[in-house]
């Protein structure tokens, strides 16, 4: 007679972000609700307050308990008061003092908290996203719980200039699972850190398409869209100056630009350098609900993104792919992750980066026909569809989270997770 499979226990999931909710972080959200749909066990860990009061309507969706860990006022000698508050409870603190004492004393004392709460709620995996401070509370916290770790990368934590290579190969070789959002960051993974990154798997942002619904851009005014914070990478003053192009050829042509950052009053200016006030409208910050609204009643969506001199970049703008879900057709730039969604003729138009010529060029091809919105349109939503729905994506990540370790025989030693990287 034939035994049946046994039973595979269920991981319990500790998400781990610096801060949650954050205004700009919509496929943090969007993964969450997908993983509950699915039925996965989560609690979410936030390293910081949200900093904006104003939150997307799909957050009251969520029914994910939310643990806020102390942030503010943590000086090197709470270290010790954490110490000695948890060692009965983290046989493994000992083995790791030593690196507690060499991390940010925040970053330590978070990580004792956040280990204690994980073993209090019997989590048995915590997730981060970004490799940043958020993977290195959780890697902390993971050892001195004795549980596993994984983390997906982006853009800014692989890519700026001040990304240590040191921490962030300890980071990969340690985890037990990477994923990372494109082909491109995988690629620059693998090639900058070797053996480290082999197991790193490449898994999409998705989208719940259901709240992006495709429509026709063959009738839609001459507006373009474009929304992203108000920084170098996002390469707005470029569309500026394409703007200022169009206009001076006499397009009929105006734009709605959605977003907040510190280039805010440099952009600003520049709208009145090239006399542009009455064809270009800074919305400030909207909501999901908000964007959706501007952007699927758009002609064009741009995304004119750029390296910084930083070396800080998009790495795949969720934003731009909500515009190919909803049916406006895109002009971007082939920066990381771009062109592996938006290929040139076939579900958008690619210029070259700083090239405000070119990117006009782009948008008057758009502007001017019907037709070639419409055929762009069809054939993104179709992409998008294919390999960027929130439900298949996220069950991507959760591939990657280990079930619990087999309980230890009675008077025997926990056995300690191993490290490694996980395909």
């Amino acid at each position: 007679m034939q035994r049946p499979d046994p039973v595979v226990p269920a991981p319990r999931v500790g998400y781990v972000l610096k801060m949650y909710p954050r205004f700009s972080e919509t496929f943090v959200v969007t993964e969450l609700l997908a993983h509950q749909e699915r039925g996965l066990d989560l609690t979410v860990f936030s390293l910081r307050p949200p900093a904006d009061g104003r939150f997307h309507e799909s957050l009251a969706r969520l029914r994910t308990p939310v643990t806020y860990l102390r942030s503010s006022s943590i000086r090197a000698d709470d270290l010790w008061t954490a110490f000695r508050d948890a060692r009965a409870e983290l046989p493994e603190l000992a083995r790791h003092a030593d690196e507690l004492w060499d991390a940010d004393a925040r970053d330590a004392v978070q990580a004792v908290e956040l280990a204690l709460a994980a073993r209090a709620a019997g989590i048995t995996h915590l997730h981060a996203h970004f490799a940043s401070v958020a993977t290195t509370v959780a890697r902390l916290a993971a050892r001195l719980a004795g549980i596993t770790y994984s983390f997906t990368a982006h853009a800014k934590d692989i890519f700026h200039s001040e990304v240590s290579d040191d921490d962030l190969r300890v980071k990969l070789a340690d985890a037990a699972d990477v994923v990372t959002i494109s082909n491109y960051n995988l690629g620059h993974l693998r090639a900058r850190f070797g053996p480290a990154a082999d197991g790193v798997r490449r898994v999409y942002n998705g989208l719940d398409l259901a709240a992006f619904p495709h429509t026709s851009p063959a009738d839609r005014p001459p507006v373009v869209a474009a929304v992203g914070r108000f920084v170098e990478k996002k390469g707005f003053g470029d569309l500026l100056e394409a703007v200022a192009l169009l206009r001076a050829r006499g397009r009929d042509v105006s734009v709605q630009l959605v977003g907040t950052g510190p280039l805010g009053p440099e952009l600003a200016a520049r709208l009145d350098r090239l006399g542009l006030r009455d064809a270009v409208t800074m919305t400030g910050a909207l909501t999901q609900e908000e964007v959706r609204a501007v952007v699927g009643a758009a002609a064009a969506f741009a995304a004119p993104c750029v390296v910084g001199a930083d070396g800080n970049r998009d790495g795949l703008p969720t934003v731009l792919l909500e515009a190919m879900a909803l049916g406006t057709p895109c002009v971007a730039t082939p920066v990381t992750g771009i062109p592996e969604v938006l290929r040139h003729e076939e579900t958008g138009l690619l210029v070259p980066e700083r090239d405000p010529g070119a990117l006009a060029a782009a948008l008057d091809r758009l502007l001017g026909d019907a037709g070639l919105r419409t055929r762009l349109a069809t054939a993104a939503r179709q992409r998008i569809e294919a390999d960027f729905d929130a439900r298949r994506q996220a069950a991507g990540v959760a591939a990657g989270f280990p079930p619990p370790a087999p309980a230890a025989p009675a008077g025997a030693p926990a056995e300690r997770p191993r490290a490694g990287v996980a395909g």
